[in-house]
């Protein structure tokens, strides 16, 4: 097993796959998750997922839901492909001194988390200010109280026009504002579910060496996606904030991750660090129960002509 070599490129490809048909099939559920996250007491324009769906598509039409979906499309390909391919890589060598232990393991997520947030910083950065552009627009209809006194409504800005902007005004620090939160989310993150993910799939394989079927990949990827996204939701919570750039007259600004946290605690509760969980969940199972019945399936070896090596 440890001899076994493996192919990058392919990895690369099944990570890319995966991730645009995975979040091609969850994203209105995750511009559910960004809204409600966002709201803050004394703007609360969504009660819950269902509610936020319904509105949108009542204020924006159906494409409303899929509000920053080309960002994400685009950046989704190498995130994904970078982080599936980067665990395998690293599970790959940290097994050739022997048996891949559960801290092994765990190091093998970290440095799949560590790598991923070069393009989900920015991916985020510009996907939630297109997300929550619809928000912001809702209330000042709904609620203009919310509104602070002079502002002009303006047309929601393209994501080419954010990123020109966020480069003339702050540089390339500007896409990558929230990275702290981003790592605190995305490693622990990778530390639970690769390691959920590979132990659930293993319970599934024919035999010792045989590959678990499709539907046991699928199944332990909902689950390791699921459990992972709740345990880190406070984090997502923060980081949200964070890299929200629009807000009400009404909501609070945030200097950093520390001074977000205490004032979440004092004007709206431990509770809402949960914000957007169930949505998260129901977000993050299915996309990488897809990734990973893709992912298995060899689909990148299959394309460059390979025999699927598992690792």
């Amino acid at each position: 097993m440890a001899d076994k070599q493996i192919s990058l490129p392919a990895k690369l490809i099944n990570g890319g796959i995966a991730g645009l048909i995975g979040v091609t099939c969850v994203f209105p559920i995750d511009l559910a998750k960004t809204r409600l996250q966002n709201q803050q007491n004394g703007s609360r324009l969504y009660t819950s997922m269902s509610d936020c769906l319904i509105k949108t598509i009542r204020s924006e039409g159906y494409f409303g839901m899929y509000r920053g979906a080309a960002v994400n499309l685009t950046l989704v390909t190498p995130e994904k492909a970078i982080k599936l391919a980067a665990n395998d890589f690293f599970r790959h060598h940290l097994s050739k001194d022997g048996k891949l232990t559960l801290v092994k393991e765990m190091l093998a997520g970290c440095g799949a988390g560590t790598c991923q947030v070069i393009v989900t910083t920015p991916m985020e950065m510009l996907k939630i200010q297109l997300q929550d552009a619809g928000r912001i627009a809702a209330q000042r209809k709904l609620m203009p109280e919310t509104v602070a006194a002079g502002t002009v409504e303006t047309k929601s800005p393209t994501a080419m026009q954010l990123t020109r902007e966020l480069l003339r005004e702050k540089g390339i620090a500007g896409l990558y504002k929230g990275l702290g939160a981003t790592l605190l989310r995305d490693v622990p993150f990778s530390i639970i579910y690769f390691p959920l993910f590979a132990n659930l799939n293993n319970l599934g394989k024919r035999g010792v060496e045989g590959p678990a079927p499709f539907y046991v990949s699928f199944i332990s990827g909902c689950l390791a996606g699921s459990t992972a996204a709740v345990a880190v939701n406070p984090v997502d919570v923060i980081k949200t904030r964070l890299q929200s750039l629009t807000r009400g007259s009404t909501e609070d600004t945030y200097s950093g991750v520390t001074d977000c946290i205490r004032k979440i605690l004092r004007n709206e509760g431990p509770s809402a660090f949960l914000k957007g969980a169930y949505c998260r969940a129901l977000v993050i199972a299915p996309l990488f129960g897809i990734a990973q019945v893709v992912y298995f399936l060899g689909v990148g070896e299959f394309l460059l002509n390979q025999v699927p090596c598992d690792i």
